[in-house]
């Protein structure tokens, strides 16, 4: 049986910081890590700017810093739906950059033990790498993200030029 500590060294999680944010997405769990998250808030006037990727809805004056805008649903070819009361957005620091991810909903922040949290699953044909492992509980499988493999170079080039 494989040492819990080691599949946590394996997959990147700090074994001391084991707290995600969860959030939900067309009804499936995810998780980040809390450290990397600076705010949350609502859904507010996003400007879209043309020819970007199709997940890259535009960009959010935040405070006076403009962040490109993330929708998390179109990242993961998940099906379209409206912003709702709900909808918010988690900004999240990658390369000491501000992105934010529109997502369906915040759930909760949990803690998870080492022994919860697996490698992610090598799946023939997928691309895995944007998955940090899966957290499991009693009923529940969360899917944790790697935000550094998910958030693509050109996000992180288009906040650098804001």
């Amino acid at each position: 049986m494989t040492d819990p500590q080691s599949n946590i060294r394996a997959i990147g999680i700090a074994a001391e910081a084991n707290q995600f944010l969860t959030f939900n997405l067309a009804g499936e769990e995810f998780g980040i890590d809390i450290l990397r998250v600076q705010e949350i808030k609502g859904i507010t006037k996003i400007k879209p700017l043309p020819n970007l990727p199709a997940h890259i809805k535009g960009l959010l004056n935040l405070r006076g810093k403009v962040i490109p805008i993330v929708d998390m649903r179109t990242k993961f070819s998940l099906p379209n739906r409206d912003y709702d009361r709900f909808s918010v957005i988690i900004v999240v620091v990658i390369d000491e950059h501000p992105v934010g991810l529109a997502v369906d909903a915040v759930s909760e922040v949990l803690d998870f033990a080492s022994e919860q949290i697996e490698p992610a699953p090598r799946i023939a044909g997928a691309d895995t790498a944007f998955m940090d492992g899966i957290a499991k509980t009693d009923e529940r499988m969360i899917t944790l993200l790697n935000l550094d493999q998910l958030i693509a170079t050109e996000v992180l080039q288009l906040n650098v030029a804001s």
